[in-house]
């Protein structure tokens, strides 16, 4: 039996048993995929118990992210240039570490939204693991310019760096949103609708320009607060991020079992059960 994680914390609410389940059904793999939940402290040691017992791949979800990254002998150039991980490959004994957020973010926007990215002018609020993984896929598609904010400003400051083209891609401090003028996509990266913080509310209805289109990286009902303010401040397009959720999943499978599954049929089927789901992977 093929075993499989996804690890995080907490973790209990991931969809990701479930997505891989059906993409191994559909691709007829035998596939024991399970949820670890590893606080910070915990994860390299529940990483190493985990490859001890047959382990040959994982997901990494919040907040875990970025100590992934750290703990691999091997990374991919988007991987390392985001300073993030969510998929590990075990490989002649260590762990081999991908990004594939960036990946199943525009898979989403542009097969399932029917949005293309390149020439916009495009919002990131937040630089944490998640967020890493898409500024960088932002950059490589062509958009216009990417301006990134977070509440700690020297941690969207660390993300310009790590991406490296200062010509269009910038930090704000979150003080300076009102004054930045306004965007043909933004983005949200932040925790604020998990943790219950009303952050989305106190952004100001100036960002919006004309067919401005609002993407929630969570999904389910940490994704409301975020989309309620992208309505009502007249956005022409918004987004959750459950099919980004299912496209970077696919694209892990992938890289584990050399076969791209056909992601049409999870995602309606999540879809079906959206109110239920919480919060992002």
């Amino acid at each position: 039996m093929n075993r499989y994680a996804v690890f995080g914390h907490p973790v209990a609410h991931s969809q990701s048993p479930r997505i891989h389940a059906a993409f191994a059904q559909q691709a007829g793999i035998a596939l024991d995929f399970r949820a670890i939940d590893a606080a910070p402290g915990r994860f390299a040691e529940l990483l190493d118990a985990f490859a001890a017992e047959g382990g040959r791949g994982a997901s990494v979800t919040l907040p875990l992210k970025e100590q992934a990254a750290s703990l691999c002998s091997e990374l991919t150039e988007r991987a390392r240039q985001s300073g993030a991980v969510n998929t590990l490959t075990r490989v002649d004994g260590g762990w081999h570490g991908d990004n594939t957020d960036g990946l199943g973010f525009l898979r989403d926007l542009s097969d399932r939204a029917r949005l293309h990215v390149r020439g916009r002018r495009a919002l990131l609020l937040g630089a944490g693991g998640a967020a890493r993984g898409v500024a960088l896929a932002l950059s490589e598609a062509g958009v216009r310019e990417l301006v990134i904010c977070n509440r700690t400003p020297e941690r969207a400051d660390r993300l310009v760096d790590a991406i490296g083209d200062p010509e269009r891609v910038h930090s704000r401090y979150w003080q300076s949103l009102p004054d930045i003028g306004n965007f043909e996509l933004i983005v949200n990266a932040t925790s604020a609708g998990r943790d219950g913080e009303p952050l989305s509310f106190a952004l100001p209805y100036s960002l919006l320009g004309p067919r401005c289109a609002c993407y929630d990286l969570n999904y389910g009902e940490a994704s409301l607060p975020f989309l309620a303010w992208a309505r009502s401040a007249g956005a022409a397009h918004c987004f959750d991020g459950l099919g980004m959720l299912v496209e970077q999943a696919a694209e892990s499978f992938l890289r584990w079992h050399g076969v791209r599954p056909d992601t049409d049929a999870v995602y309606e089927e999540l879809r079906a059960r959206a109110p239920a789901l919480h919060t992002g992977d």
